[in-house]
């Protein structure tokens, strides 16, 4: 009998698991070159709304959970939330809406996920601590600045 009760719940505590698990992340749903244009666009964005230190890394062929990331350097949880808003509404633009958003309430590190594309924001402490280019640092770097911002350097 105690081997039975044992059995019981073991089953019990896997069906707890199975009920609080993630659902399976989907699929891409858009070309590579629409993901990558979007990825370059969101970067822009965020430049033009003060962003600093923005990086798209292309993951393709290094992760299987998206194929770019974009990271920037906010200067404010206010402005964080504003820039996270505002690409949210440059998807909405192209049709598109986020999987899933974290860490708004905080604001220290805003996560945008649109499947194929995610958007990290940090605070400065955060992003030095992540330090998300070097651990995704397989990934080459997409050039994505406008003409006009690289001659201002």
């Amino acid at each position: 009998m105690p081997e039975k009760a044992a059995r019981a719940k073991a089953v019990k505590s896997l069906a707890r698991r199975a009920e609080t698990a993630p659902a399976p992340r989907p699929k891409p749903t858009r070309p590579t070159d629409v993901a990558r244009q979007f990825a370059i666009d969101a970067a822009r964005l965020m430049e033009d709304d003060k962003c600093e230190d923005i990086v798209v890394l292309d993951l393709r062929g290094v992760s299987h959970v998206c194929d770019y990331f974009v990271i920037g350097t906010g200067t404010s949880d206010r402005q964080m939330r504003a820039v996270a808003d505002h690409v949210q509404q440059l998807a909405k633009e192209k049709n598109d809406s986020a999987y899933g958003v974290g860490g708004y309430e905080e604001g220290v590190w805003i996560v945008v996920d649109f499947v194929d594309v995610v958007i990290h924001l940090f605070d400065e402490e955060r992003r030095r601590f992540y330090d998300l280019e070097s651990l995704w640092g397989d990934g080459p770097r997409v050039e994505w600045m406008r003409k006009s911002s690289k001659s201002q350097e």
